[in-house]
C-alpha cells in the first residue's frame, strides 16, 4: 500500500438497494479495500426501483436503473457507481466515463422451475415469466404454445412468486443467480445459439467522470482486457442496430483462439422470424469495427425488414 492510498479519502460507492446490486457494490469494494483503499457504499434508489409493479412497456428502460446514480456522480456525492453493464445506455453522457469493466462472468440466460427439469419438458400453456421481449421472442421461436408472462421485481421477488406458484418457470440470467447463491431451481442454461444473451450480460460496469484522474486511476486495476472488447464489440453492435432493452437483439462475443467470435440474433417480438448472425475467430483489432462488421451481416440477412417495424436502422 503506498502512502498516496493510505491518506486518500473514502472512495464512495453509488449502487441500487437490491440484493444483486450490493453484492456487485461490495464485490469492488472487497478488492479496492484489499488495495488498501477505504471504502464506502451509498445506496440510491432510482425510478426503476420505484417502477417496479409497472411494464417496461408503459414507461421505456432508457435511464431507467441508472440515470439518479448518474446525478449523484456529477453532483460528486459519489466517486463511482457500479451497475450491470447490460443496464447501460450504449453510449454514455459526456460527463461520463467506464473506468472499469472487470473480468465477466457466465453470460448465459437459465431456465428456473421448482416442478420442470427442462424448457423443453413444460406443458402446453405453462406460463413463464420474463419482462425481457428479447427472451420472450427467441423463446417464442422453440415453444409458441407457451404463455409469456409480464414478470419483474428483483432476483428474490421472482423467485419467491414462482415458490408461490404465480408461474411454471421463470427466465433470468445466470450471472445473477449465481453471485447470490440461488441456484436451487437453475434447471438449465440456454446456449447462446438458442438464446443469445443481451449485450453485455455477465459483466459488471464501474462508471465515474471522465475528468475524475484520481478515481480512474485507482480504478484501473480492475480492467479485464479481453472483457472490455468483447462487451464493446457488443455494445457498438447494439447502437448500430438501433437497439434497447425494447427491441428483440442478442448479441455475444467471447475470445476464441487469439482472436474473438461474435454472434448477432434480430427477432420478431412475436417468434414469428428470427435472423441470426456470426462471426467466427476474427483478428479484428478494434472491438467496434468487429461489432459494425457484425450488423452488416445481420442486415444483408434480413434483419433490416424485422427492425423496420420497430425502430429506424441506418444503413
Amino acid at each position: 500500500m503506498t502512502e498516496d492510498v493510505q491518506n486518500a479519502e473514502p472512495l464512495r460507492i453509488g449502487s441500487r438497494g437490491s440484493q444483486l446490486a450490493l453484492w456487485q457494490a461490495n464485490h469492488i469494494a472487497d478488492k479496492l479495500r484489499a488495495q488498501g483503499y477505504g471504502v464506502e457504499i451509498e445506496i440510491i434508489r432510482t425510478t426503476g426501483d420505484a417502477l417496479q409493479n409497472v411494464s417496461f412497456k408503459q414507461v421505456g428502460t432508457k435511464g431507467m436503473f441508472t440515470k439518479e446514480i448518474e446525478e449523484a456522480l456529477l453532483e460528486k456525492r459519489i466517486d463511482l457507481a457500479v451497475h450491470s453493464l447490460k443496464d447501460l445506455p450504449t453510449t454514455l453522457d459526456e460527463p461520463f466515463t467506464l473506468a472499469a469493466i472487470p473480468p465477466r462472468v457466465d453470460p448465459h440466460d437459465a431456465f428456473v422451475s421448482v416442478h420442470y427439469e427442462t424448457f423443453a419438458s413444460l406443458p402446453q400453456g405453462a406460463r413463464v415469466g420474463t419482462s425481457s421481449v428479447r427472451r420472450q421472442a427467441q423463446l417464442k421461436v422453440q415453444r409458441r404454445d407457451l404463455e409469456y408472462v409480464e414478470f419483474r421485481g428483483n432476483v428474490d421477488t421472482r423467485l419467491r412468486k414462482l415458490a408461490e406458484g404465480q408461474v411454471d418457470a421463470i427466465i433470468l440470467a445466470a450471472a445473477g443467480l449465481e453471485r447470490l447463491e440461488r441456484t436451487e431451481h437453475l434447471r438449465e442454461q440456454f446456449p447462446a445459439l438458442i438464446v443469445c444473451p443481451a449485450a453485455g450480460q455477465g459483466a459488471l460496469a464501474v462508471e465515474t467522470r471522465a475528468g475524475d484522474a484520481t478515481t480512474l486511476a485507482a480504478l484501473a486495476f480492475l480492467d479485464d482486457e479481453a472483457t472490455r472488447f468483447s462487451v464493446t464489440a457488443e455494445r457498438e453492435a447494439l447502437a448500430a442496430l438501433g437497439g434497447g432493452c425494447q427491441v428483440p437483439i442478442g448479441i455475444y462475443c467471447q475470445p476464441v483462439g487469439d482472436g474473438y467470435s461474435i454472434l448477432g440474433v434480430v427477432a420478431a417480438p412475436d417468434g414469428a422470424s428470427l435472423v441470426r448472425a456470426e462471426l467466427e475467430c476474427q483478428k479484428e483489432e478494434r472491438p467496434e469495427v468487429l461489432g459494425r462488421r457484425l450488423v452488416e451481416k445481420l442486415l444483408a440477412a434480413g434483419a433490416r425488414d424485422i427492425l423496420s417495424l420497430l425502430t429506424s436502422v441506418q444503413p
